[in-house]
């Protein structure tokens, strides 16, 4: 195990570069390991007493808590998603109600659902926040996540789970949107593995990445599997031998939402004893059933000059796909000197295969001072855990967590962390200003998951959500040593509502050079009692037609035609004449084209 992060007070950054710090690299507890709460440590220079966190940007619901204040070993998975504008929003995290040192025999998955016609988180409990939600599997489980069916919309939610003396990844399917009434997909054939994110298809395939435990060489091995639509609860023939093997559970995978498009993504250091941390996507375009023979690595850019290399750490890294179709990355990236993988500085980057450049670079986190004697704590860098996702628009938003370097934990010594994001209105090709989101005040906010589809807001501006825990006592209870950092409180389990223009200011989209990078049109309102308007981006000029059709594909009235610089434009559509129902649109121009539904509700 590495050591534990330590700062002199008021360090300059280049004597961090020399090596003076390292990260901790351990794996959570899952064999029940007995734990006792240790004394408080004496009191260091400065900490933020009972100050309780707050919303800088949005507001707060509470929807859970847990005790259970260890989220992911390394990148954090989907723990929150749009189930479609006539369903809701699932959201899901790690849940334990013990206060007594034990090895949290009564861990679970645990489940809430925020409901668009009223507004409200249905399992919330106002009178008590531990009792919100709803256990997802009959079994202690834990580091799962969760996806929604695109057909159904229902929640589709991985976990691995305690079978006798093993562990071993399970699948629940709701019964409806939001109903909390589960079946089960055990993966017995599947074999001992843990960790395990899942991530549904466009044609509610759900897909399975798990990894083997510490055994043999190389260390670990990812597994793949999936369920075929129709084929519940029976899992297809296990995929083996992704290499490089990763060397640390810092997996992930990602399907599209429009294709057969699946990515499993890892880090895995190839020199023996730490050193340069890489990154590896292999790749499927069948479903899951064939994969590119050999992964492509991840060449980050070449941030950091001199001797110092350029790393993915182990909290890296997120891949999701866009509605477009687009393979996209979130990763923070590290420095790495003298085979020592850095904490600080931090790099947020983007990656899109489509854009040119490839890269484009969301943030840089650093500091020029820290307080004495204080700690990062386990698996962390100073800004990490990156998750992306975007709105009807086509517009990108990130959220990561960031330590506060004057902030900390009294009683552990170890920072606290906010909640950070950044919006792009260009396909990721530029970013803007990173907005701070949260105050944490006392409690340190951990293991954010930013929502796959922002909420519509119709004509007022989409709402981006973002899942967390506030950690009561920063520094982990939860601990791989059998020695806590801290002792076991109850830990609120947040979601922030975000307005997307704080991420995106209006008129970001108009300014001169953030032309469009694809084509695309969103009608809003929809669905619509009168008028509905129709913005359309073109990426290159053209000519172009913009028309709406029937539900058997009859033309019903052609609202844009003709040749249009590249740009941005709407149009609106009147039909208080027209008979209610489902219509569609498309938008083409040359040989692209996008059809999209509209529903008429009079």
């Amino acid at each position: 195990m590495r050591n534990v992060l330590y700062l002199a007070l008021l360090v300059p950054i280049l004597a961090l570069a020399a090596g003076t710090t390292q990260p901790i690299t351990a794996l959570a507890p899952e064999g029940g390991t007995v734990i006792s709460t240790p004394a408080a440590a004496p009191v260091v220079d400065r900490g933020q007493p009972n100050i309780p966190p707050r919303a800088l940007v949005g507001t707060l619901d509470t929807i859970g808590g847990t005790t259970y204040d260890w989220w992911a070993n390394g990148p954090i998975y989907r723990m929150i998603v749009n189930a479609g504008p006539t369903n809701g929003v699932h959201a899901v995290w790690m849940y334990c109600p013990d206060l007594t040192g034990q090895g949290f025999p009564n861990r679970s998955m645990r489940y809430n659902y925020y409901e668009y016609e009223s507004h409200m988180w249905l399992y919330a409990d106002p009178s008590n926040f531990m009792d919100g939600g709803v256990n997802v599997f009959p079994k202690r489980s834990g580091y799962g996540n969760v996806d929604a069916d695109p057909a159904t919309g229902v929640a589709v939610i991985g976990g691995h789970v305690a079978v006798g003396a093993d562990i071993r990844p399970w699948v629940a399917k709701d019964a409806s949107p939001g109903a909390g009434i589960f079946e089960y997909a055990d993966s017995m054939d599947l074999g001992v593995t843990q960790w395990p994110p899942i991530s549904v298809g466009q044609d509610g395939t759900i897909h399975i990445l798990a990894m083997t435990p510490e055994t043999g060489s190389p260390a670990y091995q990812l597994n793949y599997s999936h369920i075929a639509p129709g084929s519940w609860p029976n899992w297809s023939t296990l995929v083996t031998g992704f290499e490089p093997g990763p060397g640390f559970p810092t997996h992930n995978i990602a399907a599209s939402k429009v294709s057969s498009k699946v990515a499993v993504s890892w880090v895995v250091s190839v020199a023996v004893g730490g050193g340069v941390e890489y990154g590896f996507v292999d790749f499927s375009t069948d479903g899951g059933a064939n994969w590119d023979p050999l992964p492509t690595e991840l060449d980050p850019p070449a941030v950091f000059g001199g001797d110092t290399s350029t790393s993915y750490h182990i909290s890296s890294i997120f891949p999701w796909y866009d509605r477009q179709d687009k393979f996209h990355i979130v990763a923070n990236l590290a420095p790495c000197v003298a085979e020592t993988v850095r904490v600080i500085p931090s790099h947020i980057y983007h990656y899109c295969p489509d854009n040119d450049p490839q890269w484009s670079l969301i943030h840089i986190a650093t500091a020029d001072t820290f307080a004495s004697n204080v700690s990062l704590g386990y698996n962390v860098s100073f800004a990490c855990r990156p998750s992306i996702g975007e709105d009807n628009d086509g517009n990108l938003f990130v959220a990561w967590e960031q330590f506060d370097s004057l902030n900390y934990e009294p009683a552990t010594s170890d920072m606290r962390a906010d909640i950070f994001a950044s919006g792009s209105s260009d396909g990721g090709h530029t970013w803007t200003p990173p907005v701070k989101l949260t105050d944490a005040g006392s409690y340190s906010m951990r293991f954010p998951s930013v929502i796959d589809l922002a909420v519509d807001g119709g004509s007022d501006p989409d709402t981006v959500f973002v899942i967390y825990e506030a950690d009561s006592v920063a520094g982990f209870y939860v601990s791989p040593s059998g020695s806590p950092e801290g002792p076991a409180t109850h830990n609120p389990v947040l979601v922030q509502k975000i307005p997307l223009d704080s991420l995106i200011p209006p008129g970001v989209a108009e300014q001169p050079g953030a032309t469009p990078v694809r084509l695309d049109a969103v009608a809003k309102p929809n669905p619509f009692g009168g008028r509905t308007v129709i913005s359309y981006a073109l990426p290159r000029p053209g000519d172009v037609s913009l028309v709406v059709y029937d539900a058997v594909g009859r033309p019903v009235q052609t609202l844009a035609s003709g040749r249009r610089a590249a740009g941005r434009y709407s149009a609106t559509w009147d039909a208080r004449n027209v008979a209610g129902g489902v219509y569609f649109y498309a938008l083409t121009s040359g040989s692209a084209s996008v059809t999209k539904k509209l529903i008429l509700t009079h």
